[in-house]
């Protein structure tokens, strides 16, 4: 088909166009030729590496006093100092790296949350029990009662790394799961694009 005039072609004698190129440079698909094949996405909170300093003093302090301490004084207060200052120095660590990173992965089969630098706790969450997704615009600790992976029975669960946007992922069994993610419209269109229409339901809705 040819284009004409009023849809904005160049004029028949302009030299710089040729027929038909300027439909071939529209992209086609609206917003879904967007969506990456796989969309990555992550959230960092650098300040918690302060609580990690924390709880690594901790630890230090515990395996100090085990070590330089006369063990052949007050035998039982001394265990009791190392045995916690090394647990809350290992709480504080795992509690505090743990979070301090979230990674986002949405692909055609489902969605998967990493949480930390090794990945541990993760969830996986397939797309064929989710119903919806929407953005959200501030999620705070505040919101959930504090920092890393939350759970409150009127909101669902949630992984909470910093202050911000984030999506709300709606499941089919009613209950909803939030994870703070830079770019989170983007993290809303990939899974909204990736759904299948349900019976009397649009897509993505």
């Amino acid at each position: 088909m040819r284009d004409h005039p009023h849809e904005g072609a160049a004029a028949p004698d302009d030299p710089g166009t040729t027929d038909g190129a300027d439909s071939g440079a529209r992209p086609t698909g609206g917003s879904h030729a967007e969506i990456p094949e796989v969309w990555h996405g992550s959230a960092t909170n650098r300040v918690q590496w302060l609580l990690a300093a924390v709880g690594a003093g901790c630890l230090a302090l515990g395996i100090e006093l085990a070590v330089e301490s006369s063990w052949t004084a007050g035998l039982a207060p001394l265990v009791m100092s190392v045995v916690g200052c090394v647990a809350v120095g290992l709480l504080v660590l795992f509690g505090t790296l743990a979070y301090v990173h979230v990674a986002v992965r949405i692909d055609k089969d489902c969605l998967e949350v990493r949480c930390g630098h090794i990945g541990v706790p993760r969830r996986r969450i397939p797309l064929d029990t989710v119903v919806g997704a929407d953005f959200t615009p501030q999620v705070t600790p505040r919101h959930w009662g504090g920092w890393g992976y939350r759970w409150r029975p009127e909101q669902g669960t949630a992984v909470v790394v910093r202050r911000g946007e984030g999506m709300v992922v709606r499941l089919g069994d009613g209950r909803d799961f939030t994870v703070t993610v830079d770019d989170a419209e983007g993290a809303v269109r990939a899974i909204r694009g990736r759904l299948r229409p349900r019976e009397g339901t649009p897509a993505g809705a």
